[in-house]
């Protein structure tokens, strides 16, 4: 596994020979000099993360969601340097796999990828989980920045920027998010006679354990996380099957079904899961 590297200077992406009309890299800004030391060309760069590298590795990770390889691997050796672990992806989908194995604590996303809008991703990974997430992109048009944050965004850089700019930034959104998320893993949350503990992942009713599936609980934690609000069926897919094209909502249907017949006193008249016709479930205390 090798680390990326940088020293001082000014980012010079890779050219991709014989492709005279491809765009310039919007990566301009002066930031580093970027050098591999590796001398075959065929063996990419690739930055260490909390799964290859010591566990006791203390830096932040940061998720970088770009489809262009040379700004990926610029940014990579710059936040390295910085003192951040990095993982780097070049869509939409490979973000998200990434993003359900590694658990980041940041973000980086670039608005325009090739399968997906970075708005768009934006939005699954934090119906996913309370993960900050920095749009950066060259589109810096007053709609583009406004949506994105709107959909859960914390910041916005656009390109080019410097270094340390976009550093003081991810510093900046990881100190206002630390306390929350530390928080969050313990949360417990209690609505009328239901009990859920999200760092026991137990639930009691009543005073009464009752014993959930996986599903089960993360469906109902969702719920419960939002309490009095509706939250969509399309929103509950992406979160409890973000992994899969789950086409048939009869799935859904099912562990919701089953989640009554263990919350409610009358599943057939549910008091606290609530549907609400034609758009999703609400929780109700």
């Amino acid at each position: 596994m090798h680390r990326a590297t940088s020293c001082p200077g000014t980012v010079e992406p890779e050219r991709r020979g014989g492709d005279g009309d491809h765009p310039p890299s919007p990566f301009v800004a002066p930031l580093f000099h970027l050098r591999s030391r590796h001398r075959d060309p065929a063996v990419s760069v690739v930055v260490e993360s909390r799964d290859s590298a010591n566990p006791r590795d203390k830096r932040p990770l940061v998720l970088v969601v770009d489809d262009e390889e040379s700004y990926r691997q610029a940014l990579a050796s710059g936040l390295s340097q910085e003192g951040f672990a990095v993982e780097c992806a070049a869509d939409g989908h490979e973000a998200l796999r990434l993003f359900h194995r590694i658990h980041p604590d940041l973000v980086l996303v670039d608005v325009m990828l090739p399968d997906q809008s970075g708005v768009e991703l934006c939005q699954r990974m934090r119906a996913l989980a309370p993960v900050p997430i920095i749009m950066v992109t060259a589109k810096d048009s007053e709609v583009d920045i406004v949506l994105g944050l709107e959909l859960g965004a914390s910041d916005y850089v656009p390109k080019p920027f410097r270094l340390r700019e976009l550093v003081a930034r991810m510093r900046a959104v990881l100190r206002r998010g630390a306390a929350s998320s530390a928080v969050a893993n313990d949360e417990i949350v209690q609505a009328g006679p239901i009990r859920l503990d999200n760092g026991r992942r137990e639930v009691t009713v009543e005073g009464t354990l009752v014993e959930l599936s996986r599903k089960e609980f993360d469906l109902l934690a969702l719920l419960m996380s939002h309490a009095g609000q509706v939250v969509t069926r399309d929103r509950c897919i992406d979160r409890l099957w973000w992994d899969q094209d789950l086409a048939d909502t009869r799935t859904l249907d099912t562990h919701m079904k089953r989640l009554r017949r263990k919350i409610e006193r009358d599943p057939a008249n549910p008091r606290h899961l609530v549907t609400v016709r034609g758009v999703g479930f609400r929780f109700e205390a």
